[in-house]
């Protein structure tokens, strides 16, 4: 998810801890009932029918974020709208989507109004708007445009490289013998699917390759960056900021109502899919997922992203993989289960 928004946070303590706040903060004015102690969280209870649930929801949202990668393909091929005319709207509206979702629910209403009020805070809401939504959206678009839905969001499955180079780095240490093996795969993947198995030739267009990997780094930000506000602030309220920021930036750049496309009825769902779907619905049950089953199990069922992502650009688009392409997915796929 994200959508574009799904590996912001490494823990989903961190959001469970922000809404036990909230509920003290709460329960201390009188508005839950005078004895301000927070209700049993999901993700510290995570009973059977909390991993089938979560496990399900986490599924779906998975779903919907590929396949919205495949929309999106849609959107720019048949509709030639322009991959920062996408991110500037979908932006916009999915932000507000968040705040709105935010405004009205009595746990993140609170945290809401705190966030817009401590200005301290808006230097490092700005700079996480600019690297971990607007550069993750601007990349992932860029990559599907050059590339398919199926090879971007493989591609940026590597945000997991980028972490691990992190968390050595800062704990000054080299990778273990599981990690290794999950970076080689990682390269072999990479390789193969730059090259369809022929070292003598570039099958994947440079600027696709190129675009992939930002978009990977920049999803890896997404883990580091905006971490301490989300455990302040809550996952809606601090990601529905970043995203109206993040579209505000792009208007005077994008002017969408005047690039706009030539959208029909037809476009014009593909677009809500997009931004309702896509994007909100999805970022929204791969974290209430996430909340019941915690994040190593939901970066494991979130494999389900690229798997429908590639099948639906076979199905929706014609799109055509060769038998290297398959096993560069699966290679990429495995360094996910190896690197956590």
């Amino acid at each position: 998810m994200p959508d574009m928004q799904k590996r912001n946070i490494r823990d989903a303590d961190l959001a469970d801890g922000a809404d036990r706040r909230a509920d003290r903060r709460a329960g201390q004015s009188g508005k839950t009932g005078g004895t301000g102690a927070a209700k049993p969280s999901p993700t510290f209870e995570r009973t059977p029918k909390d991993l089938l649930v979560g496990a399900a929801l986490v599924l779906v949202g998975g779903i919907m974020w590929g396949t919205n990668a495949t929309i999106s393909k849609m959107l720019m091929g048949t509709y030639h709208a322009d991959p920062l005319w996408i991110a500037c709207v979908r932006e916009l509206l999915a932000g507000a989507m968040f705040i709105a979702f935010a405004a009205v629910s009595p746990k993140q209403r609170p945290l809401l109004v705190g966030a817009l009020r401590e200005r301290r805070s808006y230097p490092q809401l700005i700079a996480s708007a600019l690297v971990c939504v607007l550069l993750v959206q601007v990349a992932y678009l860029c990559s599907i445009n050059a590339t398919n839905a199926g090879t971007a969001t493989v591609l940026q499955s590597l945000n997991l490289l980028f972490v691990l180079a992190y968390v050595c780095l800062r704990g000054r240490r080299l990778p273990n013998m599981r990690e290794g093996v999950g970076v080689a795969l990682a390269f072999a993947g990479v390789v193969l699917l730059a090259t369809g198995g022929d070292l003598s030739t570039l099958k994947l267009p440079p600027i696709g390759l190129f675009w992939g990997l930002v978009n990977a780094f920049a999803t890896a930000a997404m883990a580091i960056m905006p971490i301490k506000l989300i455990a302040r602030w809550g996952n809606m309220t601090v990601n529905g900021i970043m995203f109206v920021i993040s579209g505000i930036v792009l208007l005077p750049i994008v002017r969408p109502w005047v690039t706009a496309p030539q959208l029909d009825w037809f476009g014009l769902l593909l677009m809500a899919y997009t931004v309702v779907i896509g994007t909100f619905g999805a970022f929204g049950l791969y974290l209430a997922g996430m909340m019941r089953v915690g994040s190593m199990r939901a970066t494991m069922l979130g494999t389900s992203e690229p798997v429908a992502a590639t099948v639906t650009s076979v199905a929706w688009t014609g799109e055509v993989f060769s038998p290297a392409d398959f096993a560069g997915f699966a290679m990429i796929l495995a360094m996910v289960f190896l690197v956590r």
